[in-house]
């Protein structure tokens, strides 16, 4: 994780360092993501990277997929106006079918090809170029970038352009409302995060209209088109005017790992001038299909990824519904008793099958659940039924506690003891099998199916978890001891020189050493006699 942070997370890309706290950043919003840490140590990494203070690392109590979340509920339905170009996984994980509803009124905004340049640098100067030259006009832009970091550059760009505007990402949050109720005014440049390509509705102001409407420039292509077509949708909304357009470079994310070097290259013959070193941008429709292919292989590949996710959990799901029913008994069923004599006698059932022929190895394991002195080793060590001898001293155990408990307190024992030993286990159950997830994934190496050994690995561990269960569950309710302190003791006063809580107010006195008596002077007992003769003889 400390090489993840340093060389593959981002700052202001994958997290922002925001009043002394490394915050998230919601890939697909653009939007603060508070309260939320990454796991396994990467979220202190991060901290550590940025000389900030290092929290302690959080604990995983419950994991769920967004899948299977969703199909908890019984009824599931939605209203999107990008959901067509994810029909397919729609239909595939929630049984879902994508109908498409007509615009209220023909949608007539421009949406010009791409511009593709094969450097980074040549398309940030035709973006400044192209927003400079409608801003004059002006007629209100919205930028929309895919990190903070090309945001905060594309407006120093503009700044240094003497070209006015307004900057919205994570960062700016607080002022989102007004920069979004003045992005359709006259001579409006916006640059924008994802934060502004999803539900926010840019109002024109007067005069927009016979400008063109609002422009729309991506400085990016993003992984998903349903990204892209939502920050096209800002612009020409209710049949109002619009124009918008995409500048690529063969250095962006995606067509660094559609294209690679050899895209670079062929791209760069084709628009670099060989007399004047300047780029021309390509144009072509066919270019613009090359990228909306990109773009669809790696929709492909992640959906294939999330289905595998999926797969995986429900491994985990029907783990989950088992420990969930077993905690919901526990909390609502008014006497769990009968649950717990369950747990209990199966335990012991279990030692006296395995251990029935070496008495002695049996004596030791029993006094692991019982208090010491309760099972007789003369009994189990003898040709006795030991079977019947066990299950009596048990019920005369629980037996005993209750009556001295009384019913009511008993059973809020046994609740409090059964849930905290179920959570506890629970918790590190999810993560040995986060850690199993990881680690099955090498054994496509040798020719094994990492989901069958995934399953295998996955029952046999859960298997484990809940003997352990009953294992401990039987030994805190065998063991524990009932006191009734009828009346409360005080507890011994703490010596004043340590307790901490003296009278600070009470003056010190100095302590006086008592005087010394000289072997030669008188006895202090009045005898006449000298010290060393009398008193201090010894």
């Amino acid at each position: 994780n400390s090489l993840r942070a340093n060389y593959i997370m981002s700052r202001d890309v994958d997290y922002v360092v925001h009043e002394g706290k490394v915050v998230i950043v919601d890939p697909f919003t653009g939007r603060l993501m508070h309260g939320r840490q990454f796991s396994d140590g990467l979220h202190q990494a991060l901290e550590a990277k940025e000389a900030v203070e290092i929290k302690k690392e959080t604990t995983v109590l419950a994991t769920i997929t967004f899948q299977n979340f969703f199909r908890m509920y019984k009824k599931l339905s939605g209203m999107t106006g990008t959901a067509k170009t994810e029909e397919e996984e729609f239909h595939n994980i929630y049984n879902m079918f994508v109908v498409e509803i007509p615009t209220n009124v023909p949608v007539i905004r421009i949406d010009d090809n791409d511009l593709i340049f094969a450097s980074m640098e040549a398309k940030y100067k035709a973006l400044a170029e192209e927003i400079e030259r409608r801003h004059r006009l002006g007629q209100p832009l919205l930028v929309g970038t895919i990190s903070i970091e090309s945001s905060e550059l594309l407006s120093s760009l503009l700044k240094r352009r003497g070209v006015k505007h307004d900057v919205l990402n994570a960062k700016q949050h607080e002022r989102e409302a007004d920069i979004v109720a003045k992005a359709g005014q006259m001579y409006s440049v916006t640059i924008a995060t994802n934060m502004a390509g999803r539900g926010t509705d840019i109002k024109l102001g007067p005069g927009v209209v016979e400008l063109g409407g609002l422009a729309v420039i991506g400085t990016e292509r993003h992984e998903a088109r349903r990204i892209d077509n939502q920050l096209r949708g800002r612009s020409g909304r209710q049949g109002d005017p619009g124009y918008s357009r995409f500048f690529i470079s063969a250095d962006d994310d995606l067509m660094r790992r559609f294209g690679g070097e050899r895209f670079k290259r062929m791209i760069s013959m084709i628009t670099v001038q060989k007399d004047t070193g300047q780029e021309q941008p390509l144009e072509y429709g066919m270019f613009s299909k090359l990228v909306l292919r990109a773009q669809r292989q790696i929709e492909g590949s992640n959906f294939d990824r999330r289905k595998t996710v999926l797969q995986y959990d429900e491994v985990l799901r029907k783990q989950r519904e088992i420990i969930y029913q077993q905690r919901t008994d526990i909390l609502f069923l008014e006497n769990i008793e009968e649950t717990v004599c369950l747990m209990i006698e199966t335990i012991l059932d279990k030692i006296l099958n395995l251990h029935q022929n070496d008495r002695k190895q049996l004596y030791t394991l029993l006094n692991r659940y019982f208090q010491k002195d309760i099972i007789d080793e003369k009994i189990v060590l003898s040709d006795a039924d030991v079977r019947e001898y066990v299950m009596d001293q048990y019920k005369r155990e629980v037996s005993q506690k209750k009556s001295l408990a009384g019913d009511k307190v008993f059973n809020d024992f046994l609740k409090a003891v059964t849930l905290r030993v179920v959570d506890t286990y629970w918790v590190q159950h999810i993560d040995a099998m986060s850690e199993l997830r990881q680690a099955v994934s090498l054994q496509s190496y040798g020719q094994i199916n990492p989901f069958r050994e995934y399953q295998e690995i996955g029952f046999n561990m859960f298997e484990t978890m809940v003997e352990n269960i009953q294992s401990d569950v039987t030994r805190f309710v065998l063991k524990a001891q009932v006191r009734q302190n009828t009346e409360r003791v005080q507890v011994a006063k703490p010596i004043h020189a340590i307790s901490g809580k003296e009278d600070d107010t009470r003056k010190r006195q100095p302590v006086k050493a008592a005087e010394k008596v000289g072997r030669n002077d008188p006895c202090p007992c009045g005898s006449g006699k000298k010290y060393k003769h009398c008193h201090g003889r010894n």
